[in-house]
């Protein structure tokens, strides 16, 4: 049983440097930790109705953060960086 598109894809990366990106038509969305590279391509292509060329993933470990004498940590995300075929756009990035 695969998973819902929407457990798949968490929130879109909102940041300087990934509206530049999106620009040139790569967006970057913090998915969940198991999703593998096919998932991401079918719940992007499933949840906007736009046709994918390629999908990059990366895994950022967690900080280590310290608040006085109470040590933690930040918990791992995944990221993936979508590419989309020319001429094709994500609404939620254009501000629409």
């Amino acid at each position: 049983m695969s998973p819902d598109a929407r457990d798949i894809i968490i929130a879109p990366v909102v940041s300087e440097k990934t509206y530049a990106e999106a620009e040139k038509g790569k967006y970057t969305f913090l998915v969940a930790p198991r999703a593998t590279k096919p998932d991401i391509r079918r719940a992007v292509e499933q949840i906007w109705g736009v046709k994918v060329e390629s999908v990059n993933t990366l895994r950022r470990r967690g900080k280590q953060v310290r608040r006085h004498l109470v040590r933690g940590s930040r918990p791992d995300v995944r990221r993936a960086i979508v590419t989309l075929h020319e001429g094709e756009k994500i609404a939620i990035f254009e501000g629409a």
